[in-house]
């Protein structure tokens, strides 16, 4: 896996997770686990060409990442950053990431 042999070369301090790239959410989730784990900020990401699909925001809430990265602001990234918007006005003490 590329995520353990940057680990062990340190040879960064956060990784893209992109789902659609990586397979499965089940591998997703453990390549996030593996880097926390590590030091290694995971920040979850938008595939290019994204559609409104704001599945994206929800992983990102699940998953614990303190990054979402969903491009410039316009058009289908709007729904995103609204669906983040609508998860913490449902959750009972939203809080801000520890940026390490």
């Amino acid at each position: 896996e590329l995520l353990a042999k940057g680990i062990e070369m340190n040879a960064a301090n956060a990784i893209i997770i992109k789902p659609n790239q990586i397979g499965t959410l089940t591998d997703t989730y453990e390549t996030v686990r593996l880097a926390k784990e590590n030091g290694v900020m995971p920040v979850v990401s938008h595939r290019s060409g994204e559609t409104c699909d704001e599945t994206i925001a929800h992983l990102a809430i699940a998953f614990g990442a303190p990054m979402i990265k969903t491009g410039a602001i316009g058009g289908e990234r709007i729904a995103k950053l609204n669906e983040l918007i609508r998860i913490e006005e449902e959750m009972s003490n939203p809080r801000m990431a520890d940026l390490y």
